[in-house]
């Protein structure tokens, strides 16, 4: 197995750039996530990794060799994507190893990789069925086996659980968790999805227009983000973003109704700001500043309410237990100061105090 590493990657499309200067160290044997919103970049620059696209400018190895303009055959990956792209009229067991056989591998070969695969995926039960015979969990399951028996050095993956339902993409995820852990090999996967992000990465890379905006560890970048744009998109539901001021040395946000003293340094006496809560930080206080609720949704154990301040402010505040906020009360919410983030409201960076 080996890594993965970006030198200043560009991609261009004639005159338009969409992938800026990437600069990328993927360890061996990590699970690395780009996440981002749509047409941030990320499957570009996955379909770079793999050869798929060109690469303009840069230089990528994987382990010590330049992959730069090295064929997608050659470079020793493999990719799973979003559809299964399984040939219908062949079985499970054919569908895995038909790459190999294609190149010329020992039929003895391509049997004892395939047997490998089907031991790691528990595909033992449909290695005779054809694709129309599964369901779509397990047509994805076959597509990572195809991969699995090319031995790569590294695996891609192309947002493969967006055609799956709620229930088979939690399963999904704890069999490609589990292959993880099993195989130790370099993973780099593209999801939009927060719940993937969050429990599959070792290290997640968040894009935007064709930049890194940040890398870290997933509860690294929830704790302590970098910018504004970092501290909304990480977390579900998004961060509460409410506009402020500093004055006297501390923050003024009327839109939670509350001063909080000493957060930030008076160098930003005067300037507007862009204070941020996120909803699990916020507690529905009878002593606290008045919001209006304006709905609530109730999802089991958990649920979110939509308030609004007397300014007119958007907060949404998670509840956990068999309380529930109704709707149309007035309710008091109180913050722990400890929780606030702080943005300079022009260049969305954090403000660290």
């Amino acid at each position: 197995m080996s890594g993965v590493t970006l030198n200043n990657v560009i991609k261009r499309y004639g005159e338009v750039q969409v992938i800026h200067g990437i600069d990328l160290e993927i360890a061996d044997g990590e699970f690395c996530v780009f996440v981002g919103p749509s047409g941030c970049g990320k499957s570009t620059l996955l379909r770079m990794v793999a050869g798929l696209e060109e690469t303009t400018e840069g230089v990528m190895h994987i382990g010590d060799r330049d992959v730069t303009r090295m064929d997608p055959s050659e470079r020793g990956v493999a990719m799973v994507f979003q559809t299964y792209a399984l040939y219908p009229h062949m079985t499970v067991k054919d569908n895995m190893g038909f790459g190999l056989k294609m190149n010329g591998h020992p039929k003895a070969e391509i049997e004892e990789k395939v047997a490998e695969a089907t031991r790691i995926l528990k595909l033992e039960p449909y290695l005779d069925r054809k694709p129309a015979a599964l369901s779509g969990g397990q047509r994805q399951r076959v597509s990572i086996g195809r991969a699995i028996v090319r031995g790569p050095e590294v695996f891609l993956f192309d947002e493969p659980l967006s055609n799956l339902d709620a229930e088979l993409r939690v399963e999904m995820r704890v069999e490609i968790a589990r292959l993880h852990k099993e195989i130790g090999a370099t993973m780099i996967y593209v999801t939009h999805d927060q719940v993937e992000a969050m429990t599959l990465a070792d290290k997640i890379v968040v894009l935007r227009l064709g930049v890194i905006e940040q890398v870290g560890a997933p509860m690294d970048l929830y704790r302590d983000p970098d910018n504004k744009f970092v501290a909304g998109f990480i977390g579900s539901p998004a961060m509460n973003f409410v506009s402020g001021t500093v004055k006297d040395g501390s923050v003024d946000a009327p839109g939670l109704a509350a001063r909080y003293d000493s957060l930030v340094s008076t160098a930003y006496e005067g300037k507007a700001i862009s204070v941020g809560v996120r909803p699990e930080h916020i507690v529905i206080d009878p002593n606290g500043d008045t919001h209006t609720v304006e709905l609530t949704e109730s999802l089991g154990g958990v649920s979110f309410a939509y308030l609004t301040s007397a300014t007119g402010e958007r907060i949404v505040v998670e509840e956990r237990g068999d309380e529930r906020t109704p709707e149309g009360a007035t309710v008091g919410i109180s913050i722990d100061p400890r929780r606030i983030f702080l943005f300079d409201a022009e260049t969305e960076l954090r403000i660290r105090s």
